[in-house]
């Protein structure tokens, strides 16, 4: 695939040597949205590569949440803590010798808290 905007990036100290297009980005090419790379020539200072930028927007996003509580010191707090100590206390961790049996055993864990 040809460049998009084939601007020198590399810029060479060594007499006899040519400039060149050697710095990179790699864009999804149908996205719109990251095709706004920016070669930057003069904030190159001491550099022989001129810096090479793309800006992401980020959209906000609402997400609902809702706060569940437990009385302090209430017979139902009581209960939860006791019941997740013992989920806690019969948790088999024997296993977890890799990231992925460590993941399972702590969706297991948030699965039986929940």
């Amino acid at each position: 695939m040809l460049p998009t905007n084939p601007v020198l990036t590399r810029y060479s100290d060594t007499i006899g040597e040519s400039d060149s297009v050697i710095d990179l980005i790699f864009l999804h090419s149908g996205l719109s949205e990251l095709n706004n790379h920016m070669i930057h020539l003069d904030w190159r200072l001491t550099s022989d590569h001129a810096p090479l930028t793309v800006t992401i927007s980020i959209e906000e996003e609402f997400v609902q949440t809702a706060k569940l509580s437990l009385p302090k010191k209430s017979d139902e707090k009581k209960a939860f803590v006791k019941e997740v100590s013992s989920i806690i206390k019969f948790l088999n961790t024997l296993n977890l010798l890799n990231q992925e049996s460590l993941e399972l055993a702590i969706n297991l864990l948030a699965a039986r808290i929940e």
